[in-house]
């Protein structure tokens, strides 16, 4: 069973990181928040859960505005090829359905399968904001913290610069 909110919110009392929600309408895309995240400060959030041909699993989370060469990516990160992850893949291994993609769902990625990819333009902001498993609703940490709960997760993040792919 996924972790909830309510589960999310207390893993980051224990282990002391800040965080921030605000409740808002369902968002799908980073097009259809673009209102609700002008009033937010901070970094916003496009996260993308992709796969390779060898099964490895890979989610992104990557500022909004940065463009990220799917094609481009296996170059970089020793896999095959990725395209996006289905949704029954997405919901056993993470937990969340599509439009609900966030790093915070790698709490449900007990075994670990996923690899987790930060996008250097977003750690440039305080906060970094994420939906908190559901897209009806943005969380705020600081990006220190959003590696630190990473780690806490067993994920190893790696920082990558995605303007080198341009």
């Amino acid at each position: 069973m996924p972790i909830t909110r309510t589960d999310l919110f207390a893993f980051f009392d224990r282990h002391d990181i800040a965080h921030v929600t605000t409740e808002h309408r369902p968002i799908f895309t980073v097009e259809e928040g673009r209102d609700i995240k002008a009033k937010l400060p901070g970094g916003h959030s496009k996260n993308l859960f992709l796969k390779d041909k060898k099964d490895r699993l890979v989610l992104i989370s990557a500022l909004g505005e940065s463009e990220i060469r799917i094609n481009q990516l296996h170059k970089h990160f020793d896999c095959q090829r990725l395209s996006f992850g289905r949704e029954e893949l997405l919901y056993d291994t993470l937990g969340v359905r599509p439009g609900s993609v966030t790093a915070f769902a790698l709490l449900n990625d007990q075994e670990q399968k996923v690899r987790f990819i930060v996008d250097a333009a977003l750690m440039q902001h305080d906060p970094v904001n994420f939906h908190p498993l559901e897209n009806t609703a943005t969380t705020a940490i600081n990006p220190s913290d959003l590696l630190k709960f990473a780690r806490l997760t067993g994920h190893e993040p790696t920082v990558f610069d995605f303007t080198a792919l341009l």
